[in-house]
Parts: structure tokens; C-alpha cells; sequence
């Protein structure tokens, strides 16, 4: 039985002062969930969201890094260096990465492999736009995107992957696909993991739902056959309604 994997996306929001404050006000919210509670943050506030959650069922995240272990690459953070402070997941291949800093289908791979290396979770971004469910791509796009991430995993490094099925046009938009949809959409991608690395690496690995979860419309995604959680956006960034999300099922 897959876990469910709820993990916060708060995107450039957030200075260390409000991450604590956040954070304190979240742990006794969620403290009797079982399912994995994950907030990735800004690099500014990691070290401070770091110790105020030690203790406590939060795992923190980050939300991007550079593939190279060190060099000149200005602006740039390591996998090496979010492994130094304990940072245990991070986010990669988001849909903004790609659309406003050229994040291609190659970097996703070479970022993925190396926070393996160094001992982090990826949580890797998938999605089509728009424009590609219009023309009937979708499911064309979210399973090459997903066979050329993982190019080159092994079996475990895969099962360890999450994998966030976001539509970008569902991001921040208000828009959300429909439970059904969303459900199938994951189930492809699961079908093409099966392909190239067997069934037991597609049932074991966890693939969640991003695009528009609130806590009125998690517990129906949630529930269904394959969706393990949810990569929440605008939603994380009100402790209240992300324990909300977190506690669908209580």
C-alpha cells in the first residue's frame, strides 16, 4: 500500500520570520497525520524551517538545484549544499523552472541523478499545457517526460522518486482537472514506468496530483486508485488550510 505524500510548494513566498511562525502553527495540526507531511521553502528560510521542525512529522524541501556539485554557476545552490544543512527532499523540473528558466527535459535528468548521489528525494514536475491537452498530446507529453526524467535510475532510485503530475494549465489558475482525469493522466505514467522498469518498481512508486488542490477538492482526489497526495501550491501558503489538505482523510 502506497503512503500518501502531501508536500507544500511555497514558491517565492515566505521570509524566515513567517516560515517560523508557519511551521509552529502547522506541527500540532498535522501531528497525528500518517501520511508524509513535506514543505519545500526558499533557500532563505531551509536553515530556519530546518530547525523549527526538528521534532516534529515536517520534512522540508527544497524547491530547486543545480546538477553540477560545485563551479561557477553564480545564483546557483548544490545538491551538496542542501545535503549539508539535512535537507531531504527537493523539487524538480517544476513547470515555472521550465517555462522561465529553460529547465529542459535533460537538466530534470541530470538534476534527478544527482540529488541521488548526494543522498536527496527528487520530487520531479510533469505536465502538458493547454495548448498540448487541446491537441491531444497529453498523454504523449506527461509520459515522455516522465521516461526521459528517470533515464538512466535504477529500479530503487525510481520506486524512491515522487513523481507530481501537475497540468500546467491547472496551476494557479483555480482550474483543476477532474478527479477522473487527473486519475487516468497518473495511471499512464504509472503504465509507462511499468514498461521500461517492470510492475512492481509502477506500483511501488509514488506519483501525486499538483494543480489547484484545496482542502475542498483533496479528499476526492486523494482517494482515488492512483493519486498518492498532492504537490499543493497557493494552498500551502495558509497553515490552516494545508493542515486541512494533510488531515483529508481524518
Amino acid at each position: 500500500m502506497r503512503k500518501k505524500v502531501i508536500a507544500g510548494n511555497w514558491k517565492m513566498n515566505m521570509l524566515p520570520n513567517e516560515a517560523i511562525e508557519y511551521i509552529n502553527q502547522l506541527t500540532p495540526l498535522v501531528k497525528d497525520s500518517k501520511n508524509e507531511v513535506i514543505l519545500c521553502v526558499p533557500y532563505t528560510d531551509l536553515f530556519y524551517a530546518l530547525l523549527t521542525a526538528q521534532n516534529t512529522n515536517i520534512k522540508i524541501g527544497a524547491q530547486n538545484m543545480h546538477f553540477e556539485e560545485k563551479g561557477a554557476y553564480t545564483g546557483e545552490v548544490s545538491a551538496k549544499m542542501l545535503k549539508s544543512i539535512n535537507v531531504e527532499y527537493v523539487i524538480i523540473g517544476h513547470s515555472e523552472r521550465r517555462q522561465y528558466f529553460n529547465e529542459t527535459d535533460e537538466t530534470v535528468n541530470k538534476k534527478i541523478k544527482a540529488a541521488f548521489e548526494n543522498g536527496l528525494k527528487p520530487i520531479v514536475c510533469v505536465g502538458e499545457t493547454l495548448e498540448q491537452r487541446e491537441e491531444g498530446k497529453a498523454v504523449e507529453v506527461i509520459t515522455k517526460q516522465t521516461e526521459l526524467a528517470l533515464e538512466g535510475l535504477t529500479k530503487e532510485e525510481v520506486k524512491s522518486t515522487i513523481i507530481a503530475y501537475e497540468p500546467i494549465w491547472a496551476i494557479g489558475t483555480g482550474k483543476t482537472a477532474t478527479s477522473e482525469d487527473a486519475n487516468n493522466a497518473i495511471k499512464e505514467i504509472r503504465n509507462k514506468i511499468e514498461q521500461i522498469y517492470g510492475k512492481e518498481v509502477a506500483e511501488d512508486v509514488i506519483i501525486q496530483y499538483g494543480g489547484s488542490v484545496k482542502s475542498k477538492n483533496a479528499k476526492e482526489l486523494f482517494t482515488m486508485s492512483d493519486i498518492d497526495g498532492g504537490l499543493v501550491g497557493g494552498a500551502s501558503l495558509d497553515p490552516e488550510e494545508f493542515s486541512k489538505i494533510v488531515n483529508y482523510d481524518i
